[in-house]
């Protein structure tokens, strides 16, 4: 079973959590573009779990495999495929409960869907561990930005309780987030964010985050009104990531509580150009991108998969049950989600402007 998603520059994603492999089919690539595949395994060991004690312990290597569409280190104009292989894969308690959706993940949903033929090992195809083909189509759409001078910068500003209350420069973003465990660029709000997951994790609960996500560099005009615009589309794929729950773009669910006056965002001039003096607007009008930096916060649900004793249902004998999810789980998916909301916004970005020139913008 694959997904599909964008337009000039369509990814399929394939695999499952605990099939042979997680993988990418890239079509839309220029070819003869340049592909440093040491940064699409950055971008995966930025991702990939087991590698702290707020993390899974599933130990996956996530070695990145280019199976065509490069050659000599650029594309070739063929689709481009790549693919990580499932090495530590126990499923042993997915057959215990099999016939007992856990609450808060796709089971049931799944089990009614596909009549009870979805592969229940892990989530299947509504796992987390899907989101590897994000990263790897993300780092080859970000190495395409790059070259239009676009950058894309995501960080935790929350998690459970735990906030940020500062202003934090796209600086210390680049300089702090993969140097710290829950990827938040304060690092002092940092230390205080992995004492909330222990915590939650000592529990046997879980707990949820706020990932911010900064676009730069990209010039007025980008996007399309109505059904196509920049909130649509990057909306329609960052909640193609399991976990997300909203997303609100520049001041967001805050503008309910503003005025107009003090929602709007002014108009002046700077450098011979037009920029704003705040940006509630998120850096997009219309649809349309306006000059400003484009502005997004999303939320992240607590990991569905916990330690406590939750009510469900057992759908061979239909009748109530209890279950105590075991196996191994993040206690705060969103820590790992920093990098997939990354890649899945440099994927869209690329999608919006692969036929758009930069010079007269």
């Amino acid at each position: 079973m694959s997904f599909s998603f964008g337009k000039s520059f369509k990814i399929t994603i394939f695999g499952e959590s605990h099939g042979a492999c997680v993988g990418v089919a890239i079509e839309g690539c220029p070819p003869g573009q340049e592909i440093d595949t040491s940064l699409i395994q950055k971008a995966l060991d930025n991702r990939k779990p087991g590698q702290s004690i707020i993390t899974t312990q599933r130990r996956e290597k996530d070695k990145v495999e280019t199976l065509s569409g490069i050659l000599n280190g650029k594309t070739t104009g063929a689709p481009l495929v790549l693919l990580v292989r499932n090495k530590d894969v126990d499923s042993s308690f997915y057959e215990e409960i099999k016939n007992t959706p856990r609450p808060g993940h796709a089971d049931l949903a799944a089990w009614f869907r596909y009549n009870g033929f979805h592969d229940y090992r892990g989530g299947g195809i509504f796992s987390g561990r899907m989101t590897a083909a994000f990263v790897m189509a993300g780092a080859v759409a970000k190495q395409i930005l790059a070259e239009k001078g676009i950058k894309v910068l995501a960080h935790a500003i929350q998690i459970g309780n735990v906030r940020i209350c500062r202003e934090i420069s796209n600086e210390e973003i680049e300089k702090n987030v993969y140097t710290s465990n829950v990827r938040c660029a304060d690092l002092e709000v940092s230390g205080k964010m992995k004492e909330e997951i222990l915590k939650v994790k000592k529990e046997g609960d879980s707990v949820g985050g706020i990932i911010e996500c900064r676009v730069l560099g990209i010039p007025p005009g980008i996007g399309n009104p109505i059904f196509d615009s920049i909130e649509s589309v990057l909306s329609h794929m960052i909640f193609s990531i399991p976990g997300v729950k909203g997303i609100g773009f520049g001041s967001g669910f805050d503008c309910v509580s503003m005025k107009g006056s003090e929602h709007n965002d002014p108009f002046f001039l700077k450098d011979g150009k037009i920029v704003t003096a705040t940006n509630n607007a998120g850096g997009i009008l219309g649809g349309i991108s306006d000059g400003m930096p484009i502005v997004f916060r999303v939320a992240v649900k607590p990991t569905s998969s916990i330690m406590k004793l939750q009510k469900t249902v057992d759908l061979k004998r239909m009748k109530e049950c209890k279950i105590r999810v075991r196996g191994r789980h993040d206690p705060c998916i969103a820590v790992r989600a920093v990098p997939v909301i990354e890649a899945a916004t440099c994927i869209v970005l690329v999608d919006l402007c692969r036929d758009i020139s930069f010079e007269d913008k």
